[in-house]
């Protein structure tokens, strides 16, 4: 998880204030990462429980969300932060949280578009906020995000309310708008990259460094279900 993703996190959580029982997919917290990756102060007093196809930090319970070992309707909300993409069958794995899902349960998740091939341990996928908006396609509503270049977004990031859910107020949906905008405005500043990215852009134009100057732009949209 980024620092960017992690603002993410923390703005949907604390304006959406899902219901546990939670269940982290992806919850191993590699070395060096442990602040950005734990999640659990974000939901005090909840029943948490992190899986992941590994034991280590974090992880309560070894194993795969391809075949999830919990029955139907068992949690509130579902959080998968940049692991989709390490899912060698990620389609069952998104049948799979629908399943475990409460009918009023919410899915919080995020994935990589533009970066880097990682090994935790592979790396296989990369998602679109279209290819979101059609897996999402079954929740009855479904908030889709990203940051970057609008052709290129590093990450797209998404919350999913299934059927008896209730659906984020306006209220709720500026709350996560101003949260974001604060935390984005809080991330370190680097005039230098700024200078030569935009000394760059005079020359050979804006595409080239759309990736560096516009990494801290973000968008989102909301959608229902047909």
């Amino acid at each position: 998880m980024t620092p960017f993703l992690n603002g993410v996190a923390k703005a949907m959580t604390s304006a959406f204030a899902p219901k546990g029982p939670i269940l982290e997919i992806g919850s191993y917290q590699v070395d060096g990462q442990s602040e950005l990756i734990n999640l659990r102060g974000q939901f005090p007093g909840s029943d948490y429980t992190g899986i992941d196809i590994r034991q280590g930090p974090g992880v309560d319970r070894v194993a795969s969300v391809e075949k999830l070992p919990f029955a139907d309707a068992s949690f509130g909300c579902v959080l998968a932060f940049n692991t989709f993409e390490h899912v060698q069958r990620f389609w069952l794995g998104f049948e799979e949280v629908f399943r475990v899902l409460k009918p009023d349960g919410v899915l919080l998740m995020s994935v990589p578009f533009h970066f880097r091939i990682h090994h935790h341990p592979s790396d296989y996928w990369r998602f679109t906020p279209e290819a979101l908006d059609v897996l999402l396609e079954r929740y009855a509503m479904r908030l889709v995000g990203w940051h970057g270049p609008d052709k290129r977004p590093a990450n797209v990031w998404a919350a999913a309310f299934r059927e008896r859910a209730t659906p984020p107020t306006d209220v709720q949906l500026a709350a996560y708008r101003q949260t974001l905008t604060q935390h984005v405005k809080s991330l370190p500043a680097k005039p230098f990259d700024r200078i030569r990215y935009g000394f760059g852009k005079l020359l050979f134009g804006k595409r080239p460094f759309a990736t560096y100057l516009d990494q801290n732009a973000w968008g989102s949209r909301l959608s229902q279900a047909a």
